[in-house]
């Protein structure tokens, strides 16, 4: 299983204590799934969030790009055919012909970003389709530039 996940500390809006937000990401079954959980140290307030779907809600990408820094997909060889990259990424985000063209020339040129869990779900459908495709960290990359 694919996983990555942040504590953020903020402020109990209930009464103002310190809050624990346990926040991730992470693949089940070939699914993109999400969740976050919170505890106040101070009053009972508490919760706990999960959900699946083709987006993640902004806030849980931003807490999880801004801890571990964005991930990079690319294509592993220059001589990929077009049409299994446009249908994984096609049937994968129920993008328009065009739309598809645009995200394989991005992903054949400067390559995707997003979360690790998210690249690496792009990644395992395009090793479905005999595509091979590797995952990085676009900073790490960006440094050594």
């Amino acid at each position: 299983m694919i996983t990555q996940g942040v504590t953020v500390t903020t402020r109990c809006e209930d009464c103002g204590g310190v809050l624990i937000r346990d926040i991730g990401q992470f693949i089940d079954c070939g699914q993109l799934w999400w969740g976050t959980e919170g505890q106040c140290r101070t009053c009972p307030t508490a919760w706990c969030e999960q959900d699946s779907g083709a987006a993640t809600p902004e806030g849980i990408r931003q807490a999880l790009l801004a801890e571990h820094g964005p991930a990079r997909l690319r294509l592993a060889g220059p001589g990929t055919s077009s049409v299994p990259v446009l249908r994984a990424l096609r049937e994968m985000h129920g993008l328009s012909l065009a739309q598809a063209r645009a995200t394989a020339d991005e992903l054949r040129t400067t390559g995707l970003t997003g979360t690790l869990v998210e690249m690496e779900l792009v990644a395992a459908a395009l090793g479905r389709r005999s595509v091979a495709a590797t995952v990085e960290s676009a900073t790490v990359e960006s440094a050594a530039d």
